[in-house]
């Protein structure tokens, strides 16, 4: 059975918006402000080695796929190669390979994929996905690389929820510039 994991680059007021600079924020690339160290480094590799999948909404799957296929190495190699989900109600032709388009509805298709992959399904970015996957309680594990800033503004990783949603901390470590990494399970 596959396994949803989140994973996502955030500061510390909860801002996942344009990390790497590629969206047109004002504060875009922020998290290039920060040494992550070799072992925050190693972490990112490791962690995408052991995806045997992504699962992502329109908007990053659309940046993604704008930028990675030209990426050569370990890295840009696994993302390149690796099956891909993208929830979307208006993508027709989705054009990275290996991708396929999720439609219909999201409870339903994503229970599927779960039952139909083995191993871990990474979320990146994707913050209306990632807030309805929480929501449906459909996340199994939220990998956070916390940023040692406040934004003060930006499109946030949780949105409101219906009801709490308790997570159990499961790992920890601070790595780099002081870049915690938090590693959570659903309670």
């Amino acid at each position: 059975m596959g396994k949803i994991v989140v994973t996502e680059f955030v500061s510390l007021d909860g801002v996942m918006e344009d990390p790497g600079g590629a969206e047109d924020f004002k504060h875009g690339g922020w998290s290039f402000a920060f040494n992550r160290g070799d072992e925050g480094d190693k972490f990112k590799l490791d962690e995408t080695l052991a995806s045997k999948a992504l699962l992502l909404g329109r908007v990053t799957y659309e940046g993604f796929a704008a930028a990675w296929p030209s990426v050569k190495g370990e890295f840009g190699d696994k993302f390149n190669s690796m099956p891909k989900y993208v929830v979307s109600s208006t993508l027709e032709e989705p054009t990275w390979n290996n991708s396929t388009v999720l439609k219909g509805d999201l409870v339903e298709e994503v229970s599927k994929l779960r039952q139909e992959l083995d191993g871990d399904i990474a979320v990146h970015g994707s913050a209306q996905l990632v807030q309805a996957l929480l929501e449906h309680d459909l996340v199994d594990e939220l990998r956070l690389m916390v940023f040692p800033l406040v934004l003060g503004t930006g499109k946030r990783l949780f949105g409101d929820t219906s009801d709490k949603k308790p997570l159990r901390l499961v790992d920890s470590k601070t790595v780099g510039d002081g870049v915690a990494i938090l590693i959570y399970h659903r309670a």
